[in-house]
């Protein structure tokens, strides 16, 4: 069953078209995620299916409600949390979050909702004090406050250091193990491999692709580079010859094989039977970003807002 179903849904901003004929359906209950380069249309996007744009043609339907024509059952439904937060510099956190809570038919505990993110030590502090990290935990919270079934979350870890991104992925987890739909938005392969079902690249304000993770991965290619140093010389010729191996050279005293399938097997296999240790072994493979490179040709840092 789809919480969200987006048909062939047009922005345009003067001659630009922002949004170019995008359809897509987000499944009950799972996190999707949307990536895309600088000006891909992804705020655009996610504005228009939590009501805040009017797409100039085509047609949303979030829990089989209109973003705008149903946007006061909707606000009760559905919550949003935006790339950026304005919010009075003086007011406190416990009475931002209480503010917020009246808005809402059947808000969740503010207490327990400010544990979750961190913030029940900061309840007295002015909005203004707050650190990066701090705002954006709050930011996410407000999202929440309102118990929605579907959460949109826009570059939900921007600013966030190591420890805070990993925590607030947890708490990502949490809300889709409650059920709740979560479109995320975000340019970190890392969170899209951590948290997304499936994930469809935006670009130019046309799909590119839509695929589970590890699903893009494999339409990229499952080459696999291993190097290493040998304990002693190597026989280029008897790894050519090794199942999945497509290629093998030698460079400064180092070895680099490419292949694909069991290839990292099979040559370990082969050096483990000539007595050769392979020293400084590194292995890489084809990952989410280069699949990402693949289909849009920018670095998955550049996608920011649009």
């Amino acid at each position: 069953m789809s919480a969200i179903d987006v048909e062939g849904v047009v922005k345009e901003y003067g001659d630009q078209r922002v949004l170019d004929g995008v359809s897509f359906a987000v499944d009950d209950g799972e996190i999707f995620g949307i990536v895309g380069p600088n000006g891909a249309g992804k705020t655009t996007l996610v504005e228009s299916i939590g009501g805040l744009r009017k797409p100039d043609s085509g047609a949303i339907s979030v829990l089989g409600l209109h973003p705008i024509a149903d946007r006061s059952q909707l606000t009760q439904r559905l919550g949003i949390q935006l790339q950026e937060s304005r919010l009075q510099k003086r007011a406190r956190v416990g009475e931002i979050l209480e503010t917020f809570s009246t808005f809402y038919e059947k808000p969740v505990d503010r207490t327990e909702l400010a544990s979750r993110f961190g913030l029940s030590d900061k309840l007295t502090a002015s909005y203004a004090s707050l650190s990066g990290g701090m705002k954006q935990r709050l930011s996410i919270a407000l999202a929440l406050i309102g118990s929605p079934e579907v959460v949109i979350l826009d570059e939900l870890t921007t600013g966030l250091d190591p420890r805070a991104r990993r925590a607030t992925w947890a708490g990502v987890e949490n809300i889709r193990d409650a059920g709740v739909t979560v479109i995320l938005v975000t340019h970190f392969m890392d969170e899209v491999e951590r948290l997304c079902d499936r994930v469809m690249v935006l670009d130019r304000g046309r799909i590119a692709a839509i695929d589970t993770p590890q699903g893009l991965i494999r339409h990229a290619g499952s080459e696999q580079v291993m190097s290493f140093l040998p304990s002693e010389p190597v026989s280029l010729e008897e790894l050519l010859v090794l199942p999945d191996v497509a290629e093998a050279e030698s460079l400064d005293g180092s070895v680099k094989v490419t292949g694909g399938g069991n290839m990292v097997l099979n040559v370990l296999t082969s050096l483990v039977d000539s007595g050769v240790t392979p020293d400084r072994l590194r292995v890489d493979q084809t990952s989410l970003e280069d699949a990402y490179l693949s289909l849009t040709g920018e670095p998955s840092g550049s996608a920011g807002s649009e």
